[in-house]
């Protein structure tokens, strides 16, 4: 019976000791990360501009027969190459850059409208 006490109280005392360290999101928080998604089609990027929150995900797909890629002007985030049918995502940080091309076909440009709040 005494064995049986002091493995509970154990128990109970691990738990304790666990439970900060797990992060608590309230459901809010968690709704309002959403997914974009951008299409690359005709040598363009659709939607040519998109607004963003921190925390979201961008999702590439090129639907060309030719790569593409999407990649930050100031270099802080590239796709790579995109192949047709393929898709590449990013999430979207505080230091995510706003404005973005392809790296074969520079003439390839679209904006991020990029809220540094996590809601939109």
């Amino acid at each position: 019976m005494k064995r049986r006490f002091l493995l509970r109280r154990a128990a109970a005392a691990i738990a304790a000791a666990a439970f900060p360290l797990v992060p608590v999101w309230s459901g809010a928080a968690i709704a309002k990360r959403r997914e974009h998604r951008v299409e690359i089609g005709d040598f363009e990027f659709s939607p040519a501009a998109l607004e963003v929150s921190v925390g979201d995900t961008i999702i590439w797909v090129n639907h060309d027969i030719t790569p593409h890629t999407a990649t930050a002007t100031d270099g802080s985030w590239d796709t790579g190459e995109l192949a047709n049918g393929a898709e590449a995502r990013i999430a979207v940080t505080a230091n995510t850059g706003s404005d973005y091309f392809c790296a074969f076909h520079p003439v390839m440009k679209a904006l991020l409208a990029i809220s540094k709040s996590a809601t939109h």
